[in-house]
């Protein structure tokens, strides 16, 4: 893995804006193209091996977690638990997630896995293909999100009827751009679709159905709004009172996938793995370690330690739900860039990476996109 200085291309934000990325400059820089990262063949293999082995062992977690009661690692209350259960037992569908890597050119190493509303998308998929198309366009990018997309929520219209979709989330320029996109792909896959704003779904309390603002019934929702909110906000009691006449899709399943509590449970479950860093409910032996939340958004009220003193914190309002403890790993440092691979799983697959860089240690929101090609 290279960091190569690249030129910009000439009108790069109108560029961008005419695709219909608007916040690749909100406060401060986040799309980057004035370098890329280049990989070779035997690298993108081991993260797309990487990639479908960990999906795998997180589909195995899911049912060691069912099976064995886990549910206070996770603080899931007693009342969502078989509506959790029901879920997966009747394999409710899932689109998509992304798993966070660390690599250092030998050790690839998971750092967590953004399982209920990873996004990113867009520039993983759409935009940074552009750019390898106008810079490098003899150059091949790991990166079939697209086709994989459209083809996924294809096979999906076989189950799904009536083929009606609504596309929910809050009304902000990133979760916008991210869901419209999705919803693009549901439609080139054939269904109808339609967006709404979170906000926006109605509750029929005297039939206990979800409906949209023309009063109809709500059949299929794909959500970009985190359940661990759902839960919070009392929306939850709403799903379980509905009893799946709306579908929701990421499906109730993966709120344990998109914790940080699963990271332990797979270090439980597969100890020593090659692709999993040491991980526990708390401290043991661990000198260098990350503090994360059990539940968390863009690196808030994570915290780095090395020999037990903290060398790097973000701060927060999550971590009431608890924390978790996992062995630090040292990502590369480019001038003082670090980044992490972020590799998309869709439709079960392997389908791309995206990379996000900071000048800190910990990935947040003020983290650059930056694109990547593979050499040869």
């Amino acid at each position: 893995m290279k960091r190569i200085p690249s030129s910009l291309r000439k009108n790069w934000e109108h560029k961008l804006e005419s695709l219909g990325f608007g916040y690749h400059s909100l406060e401060g820089l986040y799309w980057d193209e004035s370098h890329y990262y280049e990989f070779s063949p035997d690298e993108i293999n081991r993260i797309e091996k990487a990639t479908a082995e960990l999906w795998q062992m997180c589909l195995e977690a899911v049912d060691y977690v069912i099976e064995n009661n886990l549910w206070d690692r996770f603080s899931i209350p007693e009342y969502f638990q078989d509506y959790i259960v029901t879920s997966w037992e009747e394999d409710h569908p899932s689109v998509y997630g992304r798993f966070d890597f660390g690599f250092d050119g030998e050790n690839l190493k998971l750092l967590e896995f953004n399982a209920d509303t990873p996004t990113s998308l867009y520039e993983a998929s759409v935009i940074q293909w552009y750019w390898l198309q106008e810079m490098f366009s003899d150059k091949d990018q790991f990166n079939s999100i697209h086709e994989k997309l459209v083809d996924y929520w294809t096979y999906l219209r076989k189950y799904m009827d009536p083929n009606h979709i609504y596309f929910a989330s809050l009304t902000n320029i990133e979760d916008v751009t991210n869901i419209e996109y999705i919803r693009d792909c549901a439609t080139q896959a054939g269904f109808d679709t339609e967006f709404i704003p979170i906000q926006d779904i109605g509750w029929a309390e005297e039939v206990e159905e979800f409906i949209s603002g023309d009063q109809s019934v709500m059949e299929y929702i794909f959500k970009l709004y985190p359940y661990e909110w759902i839960l919070e906000d009392g929306f939850a009691e709403k799903l379980i009172r509905n009893g799946f006449r709306s579908q929701w899709i990421e499906p109730a399943w993966k709120i344990l996938l998109s914790s940080k509590a699963i990271l332990p449970i797979l270090w439980e479950i597969y100890p020593n793995h090659p692709y999993l860093l040491e991980a526990y409910f708390e401290p043991k032996h661990l000198k260098d370690f990350a503090k994360k939340p059990v539940y968390s958004r863009e690196g808030a009220n994570v915290a780095l330690h090395r020999n037990n003193i903290p060398i790097e914190t973000n701060k927060g309002d999550y971590g009431k739900e608890g924390f978790i403890y996992q062995q630090l790993f040292d990502l590369p440092d480019f001038n003082g860039n670090h980044p992490v691979i972020g590799s998309w799983v869709i439709g079960q697959e392997p389908a791309g990476i995206g990379i996000r860089e900071s000048i800190h240690l910990i990935t947040n929101n003020e983290s650059r996109f930056v694109p990547h090609l593979i050499s040869g």
